[in-house]
C-alpha cells in the first residue's frame, strides 16, 4: 500500500487453456445475477475470520444477490493450498473472488491467471500483489498509531524512557509492516525498544515463545509495556508473563477486538485492542464483489485508490479503526452489536464488569 508456487501456477495455466472461451469469467456474464462469489480466507488462527468475516460476507452477498452462489475456502496458513483453492474456484466457474491472501506475494501469479480468465479479484483486509480489481480494508498505518498511542497511554507518565518489547505480526503480511511503522511513528522517540520479534502466522504459541525469550533476557519485571500487533499475540504475551510469575502485568496492546481479548481488558490483563468494524468491511467487500460480478466498474464503489508493489491506482475502500480500552467497550463494541454485555460478562467477570460499568 502506498500509504512458491510455480508448479501450482503451471497447473492453473493448463486448466485455463482447457476452459471453453465462454467459460471465462465464470457463469457471471455482464449484468447477470446468477454467478458464484468465491471467498478465500487465510487461516483459522485469528478467530474473526471464521466467527465474523465469513458469515457476514456470505449473508451480505445473499442479501445483495439472492440468485448468487457462494463458495468458501480457508488456506490454513498455507499459500500453496490457497493457490490450489483459487484454481478450484476458477475452474468451477466462479464469477468473482474475494481474497485475503495467506501470502500476498505468493498469490500474485494466481491473481494474474484469474485476470486472464476474466475473474475479478477483490483483495480483502490485506492488499495482495498482482492485478486485483479492488481493495477493501482498514488504514493499517492508523491501526499501528492507535496501538502506539494506546501503549503510551497505558504507561501514563511512566512512558518516557521506559523499556518496551515489540511483538510484531507475521512477516509475510504487508499489514504487519504498516502496523509496525505506524506504532514506531508514535513510540520510537519516547521509549526504549529493548526487543522486537516477528510472530509467524500471528500465532499465540509463537508469541508465547518470543515473549518468554524477552523475559529471560530482560527479567520478569524489566518490561514496562508490550506492543502486541493483535489479540492472538497479546494472548501469548500475557500467558508468558503469567508463567514467569508476573502479577502486575504491564500494558499490552492488541487488535481485532476478539471476545477473549475484550474479557482480558475487562479483567485488567490487556490494556487495549483496536476495533476494526468488520461488519462494515464485510459489507463493503460483498458490495464490491457483487458489483464486479455484474460487470460494473469497481471505481464506482470506491472513494479512493491505493498502490501495491505491482499495481497502481487500485480502487479502494479504506475504513477507520477505533481504539478500545475498558472505558470504550460499551460505546463501541456493545453499541455496534458486536457483543452483548452478557457475552462479555461471564460469571467469573461479574465483579470486574460492575467496576467497569458494564451491566445488563
Amino acid at each position: 500500500m502506498r500509504l512458491r508456487g510455480r508448479p501450482v501456477t503451471a497447473a492453473l495455466a493448463a486448466v485455463l487453456l482447457a476452459l471453453p472461451a465462454a467459460g471465462c469469467g465464470g457463469d457471471s456474464g455482464t449484468g447477470s445475477d446468477a454467478f458464484t462469489v468465491g471467498l478465500l480466507l487465510p487461516s483459522r488462527s485469528v478467530p474473526r475470520w471464521e466467527h465474523s468475516d465469513r458469515p457476514l460476507i456470505e449473508a451480505e452477498i445473499k442479501r445483495l444477490c439472492p440468485r448468487c452462489s457462494f463458495e468458501y475456502a480457508n488456506a490454513e496458513n498455507d499459500a500453496t493450498r490457497q493457490q490450489q483453492q483459487m484454481i478450484s474456484m476458477i475452474t468451477k466457474g466462479a464469477g468473482v473472488l474475494i481474497l485475503d491472501a495467506a501470502d500476498t506475494r505468493a498469490l500474485r501469479s494466481s491473481i494474474q491467471e484469474a485476470r486472464k480468465a476474466g475473474v475479478p479479484v477483490v483483495a480483502y483486509d490485506r492488499l495482495a500483489e498482482g492485478p486485483v480489481s479492488g481493495f477493501v480494508g482498514f488504514d493499517a498505518l492508523k491501526v499501528g498509531r492507535l496501538q502506539g498511542q494506546g501503549l503510551l497511554d497505558g504507561m501514563e507518565k511512566r512512558a518516557d524512557g521506559r523499556t518496551v518489547v515489540m511483538m510484531n505480526g507475521d512477516p509475510t503480511s504487508p499489514n504487519a509492516a504498516w502496523y509496525r511503522r505506524g506504532a514506531l511513528s508514535v513510540i520510537q522517540d519516547r521509549v526504549r525498544i529493548a526487543r522486537s520479534y516477528e510472530t509467524q502466522d500471528w500465532s499465540t504459541q509463537a508469541a508465547h515463545a518470543n515473549m518468554s525469550a524477552a523475559i529471560a533476557a530482560l527479567g520478569p519485571y524489566g518490561i514496562d509495556g508490550v506492543l502486541a500487533a493483535n489479540d492472538n499475540i497479546a494472548s501469548g504475551v500475557i500467558s508468558a508473563l503469567k508463567s514467569a510469575g508476573v502479577t502486575r502485568l504491564p500494558p499490552v496492546t492488541g487488535q481485532d477486538a476478539d471476545l477473549d481479548a475484550v474479557r482480558r481488558i475487562v479483567k485488567g490483563e490487556q490494556y487495549m485492542t483496536v476495533y476494526k468494524p468488520f461488519r462494515k468491511e464485510a459489507a463493503e467487500a460483498a458490495a464490491m464483489a457483487v458489483a464486479l460480478g455484474r460487470g460494473e466498474d469497481a471505481r464506482d464503489h470506491a472513494p479512493t485508490t491505493v498502490d501495491s508493489p505491482t499495481t497502481r491506482n487500485i480502487p479502494a475502500v479504506l475504513l477507520t479503526p477505533r481504539s478500545v480500552t475498558v472505558a470504550d467497550i460499551e460505546r463501541t463494541l456493545v453499541k455496534d452489536g458486536v457483543y452483548t454485555v452478557e457475552q462479555i460478562c461471564v460469571p467469573r467477570l461479574r465483579a470486574a464488569c460492575e467496576r467497569a460499568g458494564l451491566t445488563p
